[in-house]
């Protein structure tokens, strides 16, 4: 359980450096920024290299709301759930640290600002409310673990569930990243809410928890049922 814990807990600092940290870092320059789309990838990437690096090990969840939706489909122990989820939350934590440790060290550091916080009304990229971004978090993240379901199936070819889920998220991040920029996953939110300037990510963060879980879980529960209406 050690290893799979410390897996989760990589695997979540990665998901945050990687994803968070082209947002942060890399879509900064006007003249070569990578865009919604490079962020999008960056995110999609982020999972695709840890479940091919960690899947073996911890089956590379990286996000809260994953486990309780594997849980709901019957698929992963509910005694081993709290264990994933604070190593995940603690590598989410650990990646923003990392994170805003080398933003930081940027010749004429004047803050952070956002920091890839997710946020609605006033801090939601496109102004969406907060009723829009419940609404398509929960769509978001019950058709990411749609995808997850359906790819680690074992009727499902072997190997390749890593490519599909990558590209579901990439997917996802295209979609939502205007609206919520993107969280489907409560970890991820955690982190940068935690060093995002001006003390409103905080109070936000409950929506990033509510939503994907909720998502997450309603997946669950139907990829349960039509396993059992198959059978």
């Amino acid at each position: 359980m050690t290893k799979k814990l410390a897996a989760e807990f990589i695997g979540t600092l990665w998901l945050v450096l990687g994803g968070c940290g082209s947002a942060v870092l890399a879509a900064k320059f006007p003249e070569v920024s990578i865009g919604l789309v490079g962020v999008s990838f960056a995110f999609g990437l982020t999972v695709l290299t840890m479940a091919y690096a960690i899947g073996h090990v911890s089956g590379c969840h990286l996000n809260p709301a994953v486990t309780c939706g594997l849980v709901a489909a019957g698929k992963f122990p509910f005694e081993e759930a709290p264990g994933y989820i604070i190593a995940q939350c603690a590598g989410a934590c650990a990646g923003a640290f990392l994170l805003f440790t080398i933003a930081s060290g940027a010749a004429g550091f004047a803050g952070v600002g956002g920091f890839a916080a997710n946020g609605f009304g006033a801090h939601s990229p496109g102004g969406f409310s907060m009723n829009a971004v419940i609404i398509t978090e929960i769509a978001m993240t019950f058709f990411f673990l749609t995808i997850i379901l359906g790819a680690t199936s074992t009727a499902a070819p072997a190997g390749f569930a890593p490519i599909p889920i990558g590209l579901g998220l990439t997917l996802i991040h295209l979609i939502s990243i205007p609206v919520s920029n993107t969280s489907v996953n409560p970890a991820r939110s955690l982190g940068p809410a935690l060093f995002a300037e001006g003390a409103w990510a905080l109070p936000q963060l409950w929506v990033f928890w509510v939503a994907p879980i909720l998502g997450a879980v309603l997946a669950g529960l139907v990829a349960r049922w039509l396993q059992e209406a198959e059978g």
